[in-house]
């Protein structure tokens, strides 16, 4: 009680976690509605199959783009840590040179992204069982989409930046604008306006597009008019420097293991979304149900993630072992009473909330049967997304690599004794065979928990 009464006290720590917390809770709300609308829209269209096929080419399609934009997540996770030191420190000329380093990446990896585009959707639709006219869609959107990548890509280091320069508002609203011009955009693209009568299910894709150019075109006007002085500092010779082999070895080491660490995390939610898909057609949209209802409560404590992130990596910056225990004891705090505050929601209106995902009686009296682990991810979650944020903000990638790779083991591992343990329980659309893949889930949570937890004190210290 009184480490949790000094916390309380220390007004001025909280405040700078609220201030760059709450832009990002803001901003992630949003993210849902941008699916919910490609739904929706997709929903509304005639022909090509119907409705379902639509669906089905919107979800294929973008979990394909998904899945592959999840490898390339290191370059928002590695820019945010090593800029918030570099502005602890007060160096602006290295906050400059690190944007540019991680700009050039991004630039790279775009190009080869489209070059590769043809054999990347040939490899994923390996990786599906979807009917042809899905699959038909699902190229459309994919090859209509993938040509935002060099936005989508460059605005994961954007997001970085701004993060270590403590600038949570500009994120927000790069957000704000990208999820918002989706929406409109992909509205207007679909169905026309003004007597136009729009392009119909490709205009879906084409809205995405428009919108990551939108974020783009305005992280770009940020620089300019927000921090000239910062990107003023940089010189020609700095971008060759960015690229020399004595400087670009630490930092693709640590890029490496964050790039392991988005391949084990890709890892176990595709494994996830694989052996639900073999439970049967009911039990699958419990599946998905329970995932979505689950990642509400990410959008809240991811905030405080970021949060930490930032005062992390700025008080190692500055030197400061102090503040940045109190960091670390204040963000917990505040992550764990969302944290709470989610466990009640879950348990009073769990079962109202399934009813908003679908009007199946049969899909929403089953997934009342797996509202209990509503009530474990809050607590669990909350410390591993909370821990990520630390070490991200201290640029441990190593430890970060480590725990997700237990992670994995921990979520595969789970999930092949339990089936071996339970036996002949596991039948095809019995009710074990979910309860046994959400406790492989948060086996991967608790792995993650526990390594990073006793890893703490050595790892993270000035």
């Amino acid at each position: 009680m009184p480490i949790v009464k000094s916390i309380l006290t220390d007004r001025a720590l909280n405040r700078e976690i609220l201030r760059l917390s709450l832009p990002s809770i803001l901003a992630n709300l949003t993210v849902p509605l941008v699916g919910m609308v490609d739904t929706a829209l997709a929903g509304h269209l005639n022909g090509g199959g119907g409705a379902a096929a639509f669906i089905g080419g919107i979800s294929v399609g973008s979990m394909l783009l998904n899945l592959l934009y999840w490898n390339f997540f290191f370059l928002r996770t590695g820019t945010g840590g090593l800029t918030a030191q570099a502005f602890g420190r007060g160096d602006t000329h290295d906050c400059a040179f690190i944007l540019a380093r991680g700009l050039g990446f991004a630039a790279a990896i775009s190009l080869l992204v489209l070059a590769l585009q043809y054999p990347l959707m040939r490899l994923g639709m390996l990786l599906l069982n979807a009917s042809p006219q899905v699959t038909e869609l699902a190229q459309r959107y994919f090859f209509i989409r993938i040509w935002a990548a060099p936005a989508t890509i460059g605005l994961m280091v954007f997001r970085g930046w701004f993060v270590g320069m403590q600038d949570s508002v500009s994120s927000m609203w790069t957000d704000l604008i990208v999820n918002l011009v989706n929406i409109t955009a992909s509205v207007l693209l679909t169905f026309g306006a003004f007597g136009w009568e729009g392009i119909g299910f490709d205009g879906i894709a084409a809205g995405t597009l428009v919108a990551q150019y939108s974020g783009l075109l305005y992280v770009l006007l940020v620089c300019v008019f927000k921090y000239r002085r910062v990107i003023g500092e940089l010189k020609r010779e700095d971008m060759a420097e960015a690229f020399r082999p004595s400087g670009l070895v630490p930092y693709l080491k640590m890029n490496a293991n964050l790039l392991g660490r988005s391949v084990c995390f890709t890892a176990i939610y595709m494994g996830y979304t694989i052996i639900a898909a073999g439970f049967g057609d009911v039990l699958l949209a419990c599946s998905s149900i329970m995932m979505h209802l689950l990642m509400i409560f990410s959008y809240f404590t991811d905030g405080f993630a970021y949060a930490g992130e930032a005062l992390t990596g700025r008080f190692i910056g500055e030197g400061d072992g102090v503040r940045l225990r109190r960091t670390v004891r204040c963000v917990f705090v505040w992550s764990m009473g969302i944290a709470l505050l989610f466990v009640g929601i879950y348990a009073l209106v769990g079962n109202p909330l399934v009813s908003l995902f679908s009007d199946d009686a049969a899909v929403v009296e089953r997934c009342r049967h797996f509202i209990p682990w509503l009530l474990i991810m809050p607590p669990l979650g909350c410390a591993a997304f909370t821990w990520d944020g630390i070490y991200l903000g201290a640029t441990d990638s190593r430890s970060l690599f480590l725990a997700m790779a237990f992670a994995l083991a921990g979520f595969f591992g789970c999930w092949y004794a339990g089936k071996v343990l339970l036996g002949g329980l596991m039948q095809p659309g019995a009710d074990s065979c979910l309860h046994l893949l959400l406790a492989a889930y948060f086996a991967h949570l608790a792995a993650r928990t526990v390594y990073l937890t006793a890893a703490y004190r050595r790892r993270i210290k000035i």
